[in-house]
């Protein structure tokens, strides 16, 4: 099924202290993982591309097509796969082959309905993203947690590592180590 994002962020964070907002307003912590992702261009369809990622708690293949820098500006098609290596080798079989394997911490908390991230990547301060049902679901949940609406970017994490000079997509492996 495809579906519409509603999603923004809030750069440049200090995680503790969103963590604390977060038990403040009462937020339920859904745990912390360590994700990796497999991106695939798809020739012909510019801001279009294959996602294969292992969440640390699943696997999911997905199509991502920005249609805006907006706050729905995204759709996803997505759905779980079995194993991680074997839809790569598929995905390698039927043509494509990965443009970069990147990494990134998370840490996964629910906010009144509103999924709530706190993301750590290679190279960049850490940023939260936070998914709800429409904007102002998206909007209400960054009031609820006291910030300002005015940092909200919907920039996508291409464009966030181009404010830091980085060209994401000229790394061919982006890891912690």
């Amino acid at each position: 099924m495809t579906a519409t994002e509603f999603e923004a962020k809030i750069l440049n964070i200090e995680p503790a202290k969103i963590r604390a907002l977060l038990v403040e307003a009462g937020a339920e912590h859904l745990g912390d993982r360590f994700q990796r992702r497999y991106v695939y261009d798809i020739p012909g369809l510019p801001g279009t591309w294959v996602r294969l990622r292992d969440t640390g708690s699943g696997i999911t293949l997905c199509i991502k097509e920005i249609h805006s820098d907006a706050i729905d500006g995204v759709s996803e098609t997505e759905t779980s796969v079995g194993d991680f290596d074997t839809a790569n080798l598929l995905l390698g079989k039927l043509g494509y082959q990965p443009k970069a394997y990147q990494e990134n911490r998370r840490s996964s908390w629910s906010l009144g309905g509103a999924a709530v991230e706190i993301d750590e990547w290679p190279l960049i301060p850490p940023y939260m993203e936070i998914e709800g049902d429409d904007a102002e679901h998206v909007y209400a949940t960054v009031q609820a947690l006291g910030l300002p609406l005015a940092e909200l970017t919907s920039e996508n994490t291409t464009k966030v590592y181009r404010r830091y000079g980085i060209d994401i997509e000229a790394i061919p492996r982006l890891t912690f180590e």
